[in-house]
């Protein structure tokens, strides 16, 4: 992909294929960010996916840690519907969810690609297996000390748990900054599209043949994630090995 975006184009279609560019053609990257209002793609998919990761803490360090370190009833059933919902594909439920954003009044914004998203199944799942390993007397010692839940949590449970943090924050900035079936569902503006939808686009604007400009919209996607996972791989190799999950 790298090579490709820095070819000419009788480089992209020669046969046998040309490994390295003759000469890096930079002017592909200027090309591709050219063909449309790249901006405000790279923009809004910042804008959704770091939405998306905070309000998924919100919702699911609380309810981790109740699951995990309290005893309530229906306790076992309520975690096996938060499985449950993990299992369901999006494609089952974007019609429904569609109808109801629509009656809302919010399909024209960047709602529709936040808010179906606030909850994380995984999450929840991976980092109530992390809460639990945390021995109850250090809970039981803090609140001797007459501290807070919510400083139980935010002094104890969490600097413990960076780990799992760090991995579901990654397993979903990757999973919402590639998507690309729910905004084209729930969005029918360019000012609301994310950039996987502008990368897309450029196989309309550029021509199909033209695979060093589309190549290089593919890089700038990429590249993100591959900064971000070159920060948090070790987080993720931790929060596998440590919470017994394979």
């Amino acid at each position: 992909m790298i090579s490709t975006s820095l070819q000419t184009l009788e480089e992209t279609l020669r046969f046998p294929p040309t490994i390295l560019p003759a000469l890096p053609q930079w002017i592909n990257f200027v090309h591709a960010m050219s063909a449309g209002p790249f901006l405000t793609y790279f923009q809004n998919s910042v804008i959704i996916t770091v939405s998306v990761i905070v309000l998924q803490m919100v919702v699911m360090i609380p309810a981790a840690y109740a699951f995990a370190k309290y005893r309530f009833a229906g306790k076992e059933f309520f975690f096996s519907l938060v499985l449950l919902t993990f299992m369901i594909p999006g494609q089952v439920t974007f019609i429904p969810v569609y109808l109801m954003l629509a009656d809302w009044g919010v399909i024209k914004t960047l709602l529709p690609q936040i808010i179906p998203f606030m909850s994380n199944a995984f999450g929840i799942f991976l980092l109530r297996q992390y809460f639990m390993q945390i021995p109850q007397e250090i809970i039981e010692s803090a609140r001797l000390d007459n501290a807070s839940e919510f400083k139980i949590i935010t002094r104890i449970m969490l600097p413990m748990s960076m780990p799992a943090l760090a991995t579901i924050a990654l397993f979903s900035f990757v999973s919402h900054w590639n998507d690309y079936f729910w905004p084209l569902v729930m969005t029918d503006s360019s000012a609301v599209r994310p950039l996987p939808m502008g990368i897309a686009m450029l196989r309309e604007t550029e021509g199909i043949t033209n695979w060093h400009v589309i190549m290089a919209g593919n890089v700038v996607l990429v590249l993100p994630i591959l900064i971000v996972y070159m920060f948090a791989s070790k987080q993720i190799v931790k929060a596998f090995v440590y919470s017994g999950i394979k």
